[in-house]
């Protein structure tokens, strides 16, 4: 059952480039992905669009990092669970595509949430419908491994922060943009690099 949900939501899946077009499309008609059409969705996407567009002009995945992600031999696919209003989405699915752009044999795709609950379902972060969620797939759609909503780094601010403060509030929301920015993508790949020579160091037990 597992799989045929993976399945039946890779068929109406985007590629990055399909998912950026979307993005600009929806900008372009002031709405956002999602039921929820709200003014604060909208300009979500908005942001997001512009934080996209910025990434990837700007991200460099180091060459250390690029020699791990060559050394992936067998055909997967990066399904990425996303919405066009969802800020750490923006940060993240471009450095995704450039970390996909270095081995053939990674297929990037991008599925909308609220398009696929029976999907997101199987993949909640603590009971949550977290995103985006990245999920690691083999030629015959079996999970190899999954990540996300944020880096392991992000998530440490993230709780430490609620833990002081009972949640996340707008100011810890910006001060999170900024530190991405300062970041420039670093943790994210170092999360995937150490997934990746996990994967490989279980094959050759």
């Amino acid at each position: 059952m597992k799989n045929l949900i993976i399945k039946e939501s890779l068929l109406e899946a985007y590629n990055y480039k399909g998912y950026s077009e979307l993005i600009k499309q929806l900008v372009a008609d002031e709405k956002s992905t999602g039921p929820e059409q709200t003014e604060q969705h909208i300009e979500f996407t908005k942001l997001n669009a512009s934080r996209m567009r910025r990434l990837d002009k700007t991200i460099k995945i180091p060459r250390d990092a690029i020699s791990d992600f060559q050394s992936i031999k067998e055909k997967q696919t990066w399904l990425v669970i996303l919405e066009s209003w969802c800020a750490d989405g923006a940060q993240t699915i471009p450095i995704l595509n450039k970390i996909c752009e270095t081995n053939s044999n990674l297929n990037l795709k991008v599925v909308l949430r609220d398009d696929h609950p029976e999907l997101m379902n199987l993949f909640l972060t603590n009971g949550t419908r977290s995103i985006p969620k990245l999920i690691i797939l083999d030629n015959h759609s079996n999970v190899l491994n999954t990540w996300g909503p944020r880096s392991e780094m992000a998530t440490k601010m993230v709780e430490a922060y609620k833990n002081q403060n009972g949640g996340i509030d707008a100011s810890f929301k910006s001060f999170l943009q900024i530190w991405y920015n300062q970041d420039k993508g670093e943790a994210i790949i170092d999360d995937l690099v150490k997934l990746t020579r996990q994967s490989y160091f279980l094959e050759d037990n």
